[in-house]
């Protein structure tokens, strides 16, 4: 399927237009997808002159004297370069090196977010393996590693050789290894359930490009027989005596056969290993392959055969396919990046066989895991277990940098190729997890867990705005949740054209029209019966309906027709919050709402409360808004830490909000004591475990505070206000606390990415209610 097809595809899927989304994606707020970023101040002379003249004379010698210390005194041990000629982009061909930009760009974003490993992508016009392997051994001094990426075959095998030979850092081309590291996984795995042997089975590949001939060179070391596999490419079998596209590298699997087609060949087969085009694999051909057969369907974005129509031929198949969208999906993200962690963290000289290994078992192993407390968290209430449907890790699974970078770590000092073996292995795990919670993993047990959710109803109060509509899209995309969008439908079709979005109004989501909704009558009985004692008369109930869309998604939610509301994006916080009280009300047992905000930094994920309710709320009310965060910190899979702050540190002041404080702190313990808790206490106490220990060095709190409650309003937005903007932080929220159904109340700030967090929170409230 070539780049246009796929297109006209995904807007059939989707209902809009994924070429115009991911142009506009790649272009605001800013052109491209990466940053530099200072890591060191450069505030004043004196910074001036360590970083640059003459100061950085120091570290220049220091490096002559000595190039191991280059890891020591600048980037180069956590810089890798994504390299590319361009000569083999997706399925988009020989595009060129200009063009490949946005996919190298794009791996770099994954190693950094992924394993937090700094990149810069190199595109060079070099189309000979003479010219790439000269322009990137010269690069040797700037990169601790280089990813090969998107370079055709086979002149990709000759230029990696080539490349291991002359440079003394790793050299990964992951378009091979690392689909061959997760499939040999698969394949292990599969094989266990299957009861089978790799020396004794039969595979049967279609496709011979660098991905395919990279696994089955893994796999014949994992310990299949050569003479079992049987390969084939656009000209049919790869046979002795072909001449036609042949090389070096494919004609290792040459066999000594008369038979030519796939269909010949598939008869007996254990494995089908599937790198090639769509629809390649017939569903009747699968009948004539071994019992419990293990498919693997890669080609993208339609594998060789569908994983329903192969499951339909053959119940008993094991599948995996490069989609997110069907269970084992073999995705290059599982293992790229915690293979180079594990490599530069221990200054690995190559990527050698072993290390491969390594992460091969490491994944394998995985799958096979039992799934602790804390992974179960981060698949939101989807426990995987060991079996046909769960071979390898889900490429969001936390573990996977806790499992393969260690492992590829001690693989590369067991064999010699570790410049600076890891002493202490306990403390490189620790570093590691630190890792996992500040990247963007806080998010995706929110994400995993409305998806798994049966479908909720999100009505949106200002339908007609743009970034709802964008929100609303993305919703539909991702199958997170079904949007209902309270507006105008001529004033929303008017926007989804301009702006380009390609969803339907009643097609693809329901509309409310608040101008004309024939169940006008009944929400304003409703409302009246709510509000009619809280001076609002007859006609004023009937005005606020028609014109206030707060009061129309709150009572939508409260007559079971929407399962969650959001708001906020246009007008006062207050006033929303009015309206949702009035309709939605408290939870039982709940005596005041609470703004909970999520700020996602580079330190981690961290909770603020209250951030935008309660003005001066008593201790009895902080207590109470410090046990309902908790148990919202916990939905995210991240075991909350609270400290209760203020301007007094355990108890060096005697002030009125330090006692309001401490009262708070006594009641929390009381109503949760198995939070872990302490307070009052300053700030810096609570994101320093040092600090905190020089002032109470018994204090029930360890590591660092995630979540913050301060005494009133001021202290926690001025706060939250402070961090977000000198961190440069993604802000989630506010999440409003304390109702009896699922509303939430954004900022008028908010992004359209916002708004899609808030509602997938909102389909998991509403999904599994604390």
């Amino acid at each position: 399927m070539d780049h246009q097809e796929k297109s006209k595809t995904e807007k059939n899927e989707t209902g809009g237009n994924l070429d115009e989304q991911a142009l506009f994606f790649h272009r605001y707020p800013r052109p491209g997808k990466l940053e530099i970023q200072a890591i060191k101040p450069l505030g004043n002379q004196r910074d001036l002159a360590l970083a640059y003249s003459p100061g950085v004379a120091a570290p220049c010698l220091a490096i002559r004297d000595n190039p191991e210390t280059a890891a020591d005194y600048t980037s180069r041990a956590n810089l890798v370069a994504v390299i590319s000629n361009g000569t083999a982009v997706l399925g988009l061909g020989n595009i060129g090196p200009l063009a490949s930009k946005p996919v190298m760009e794009g791996k770099a974003v994954l190693f950094k977010k992924f394993a937090g490993i700094d990149v810069f992508d190199v595109e060079i016009e070099a189309p000979t393996v003479d010219q790439m392997v000269s322009t990137i051994a010269s690069l040797e001094p700037t990169f601790g590693g280089i990813n090969l990426e998107d370079i055709k075959a086979p002149e990709c095998f000759e230029v990696e050789r080539q490349l291991r030979g002359k440079m003394k850092i790793p050299v990964f081309h992951d378009d091979q290894h690392g689909t061959a590291i997760i499939v040999a996984a698969a394949i292990l795995n599969g094989l266990e359930l299957a009861g089978k042997k790799i020396e004794d089975v039969k595979i049967v590949a279609s496709g011979a490009g660098a991905a395919a001939l990279a696994c089955l060179n893994l796999l014949v070391t994992l310990g299949a027989k050569r003479e079992n596999i049987w390969v084939h490419d656009i000209e049919g079998l790869v046979y002795e005596g072909r001449t036609e596209l042949m090389d070096e590298w494919k004609a290792v699997y040459a066999q000594k056969s008369k038979m030519r087609t796939l269909a010949d060949n598939i008869g007996g087969a254990d494995v089908f290993l599937g790198l090639s085009a769509a629809g390649v694999l017939k569903p009747d051909l699968l009948s004539q392959m071994a019992d419990k057969p293990l498919i693997m369907a890669l080609a993208n974005p339609t594998p060789e055969i569908m994983p329903d129509l192969a499951r339909a031929a053959r119940p008993d198949a094991m599948i995996c396919t490069g989609r997110s969208d069907f269970p084992n999906q073999v995705n290059n993200v599982l293992c790229f990046p915690y293979i180079f962690r594990g490599a530069l963290d221990c200054g690995a000289t190559a990527i050698n066989e072993e290390m491969k290994m390594a992460a091969v078992e490491a994944i394998a192993g995985l799958a096979r895991e039992e799934v602790s407390d804390v992974a179960a968290r981060a698949y939101s209430g989807e426990t995987p277990v060991f079996g046909p449907n769960y071979l390898i890790p889900s490429p969001f699974d936390p573990r996977l940098i806790l499992r393969i970078a260690p492992a590829v770590a001690k693989a590369a000092a067991e064999t010699g190729v570790a410049s600076r073996p890891i002493a202490d292995f306990d403390a490189y795990l620790d570093q590691l997890n630190r890792f996992v919670w500040r990247s963007g993993f806080v998010m995706k047990p929110i994400f995993t867990s409305a998806k798994l959710s049966e479908k909720k109803r999100v009505i949106f109060a200002e339908g007609e705005d743009e970034r709802v509509l964008r929100a609303a899209q993305v919703l539909l995309e991702e199958k997170t949740g079904e949007p209902i969008l309270i507006g105008r439908p001529s004033v929303i079709e008017a926007r989804l054209k301009r702006f380009g979005i390609r969803i339907r109004p009643n097609i693809d989501f329901a509309v409310v029209n608040p101008e004309d909704d024939p169940r006008y009558r009944d929400y304003v009985e409703d409302y009246f019966a709510l509000v009619g004692r809280a001076g609002i008369n007859p006609e004023a109930a009937r005005t606020i309906v028609r014109t206030n869309n707060t009061v129309i998604g709150a009572l939508s939610v409260k007559r079971g027709e929407a399962d969650a509301l959001i708001c906020g994006v246009e007008g006062r916080f207050d006033r929303h919050l009015k309206d949702v009280g009035q309709i939605i009300g408290k939870r039982p047992g709940a005596c005041t709402f609470a703004g909970l905000s999520l700020l996602i930094t580079q330190k981690g994920p961290v909770f603020f409360a209250d951030t935008f309710v309660n003005y001066n709320p008593t201790h009895e009310e902080i207590a109470e808004i410090a046990v309902l965060a908790a148990q919202e910190v916990r939905r995210f899979g991240i075991t909350p830490k609270a400290a209760l702050i203020c301007h007094s540190n355990f108890g060096s002041r005697n002030s009125e909000s330090a006692r309001k404080m401490r009262d708070a702190l006594q009641l929390v313990r009381e109503q949760a004591p198995d939070l872990e808790v302490d307070g009052e206490m300053q700030a810096g106490s609570a994101l320093s475990e040092a600090l905190r220990k020089r002032a109470m060095p018994d204090s029930s709190l360890a590591g660092e505070a995630n979540l913050l409650l301060f005494p009133n309003l001021d202290a926690a937005n001025i706060s939250l206000g402070l961090v977000r903007t000198m961190m440069d932080a993604l802000h989630v929220g506010p999440i409003l606390l304390g109702t009896a159904q699922p509303a939430h109340i954004l900022s008028t700030s908010v992004t359209s990415r916002g708004v899609v967090n808030m509602a997938a929170l909102a389909v998991v409230e509403a999904s599994q209610p604390a």
